[in-house]
């Protein structure tokens, strides 16, 4: 499994790939209840696309927070967030965790091994995206990522050690369809469910993909 044939089955973003980005964002707080804020945007120059930000080295062209208060900027209502948007109908669409989900990050190799693993077990699994730049990103609980440290710990793993990121409260992560410059757009590798979908809790997720990162780091120690 990889990302790509992981998403070939899955229908686009909730408003439709062609649709203006301030679309996608009006539809994840009706649909998902989610709240939302706009992040920065792509702008062309001599037909190369670069991050409004104006850093020629940025990290995440496209897809950053452009405001240190973006935390008070996110909401959860239509007309609000048509209102963010008016200005920049294309900036990104940023979803701040900690709020209706914590995510946990790993390698994009990883995850299609423990997500493979977690269908082998059965396990429900929630919302996962993948990026452009080869991490994909598991939904869980809220609350889930303050418990990750010491889920990593308990199967015998150092949290230092496995390429494990968790993301919750004061974090945020890209939304699909938002591109990362010239890299591609975060995409859906498991969509989200109806509104009210249960979330898996960080506990029923951690060990698949602790196991994935730890397998992968000691693959690494010895080449």
């Amino acid at each position: 499994m990889n990302i790509t044939t992981a998403t070939t089955a899955s229908a686009p973003g909730p408003a439709g790939p062609a649709a203006p980005m301030v679309e996608h964002a009006v539809r994840y707080t009706r649909e998902r209840l989610w709240d939302v804020f706009p992040g920065a945007w792509l702008e062309t120059e001599g037909g190369i696309p670069r991050c409004s930000c104006g850093t020629a080295d940025c990290g995440a062209p496209g897809a950053h927070p452009t405001r240190p208060d973006w935390t008070a900027q996110a909401t959860g209502g239509a007309t609000a967030v048509r209102r963010m948007w008016a200005d920049r109908p294309d900036a990104s669409v940023l979803l701040p965790t900690g709020r209706a989900f914590d995510a946990i990050e790993v390698a994009e190799a990883t995850g299609c091994l423990a997500l493979a693993r977690m269908e082998r077990m059965g396990l429900a699994v929630g919302p996962v995206t993948g990026t452009p730049d080869g991490r994909m990103l598991f939904f869980v609980q809220p609350g889930g990522a303050a418990e990750v440290p010491d889920l990593v710990r308990r199967l015998g793993w150092s949290p230092s050690g496995v390429d494990l990121t968790a993301r919750g409260d004061g974090d945020w992560v890209a939304a699909p369809p938002t591109r990362v410059g010239t890299r591609g757009a975060v995409l859906w590798v498991r969509r989200p469910g109806d509104a009210g979908h249960r979330l898996p809790e960080a506990g029923e997720i951690v060990r698949p993909l602790a196991y994935a990162c730890g397998r992968d780091a000691a693959a690494a120690r010895e080449r």
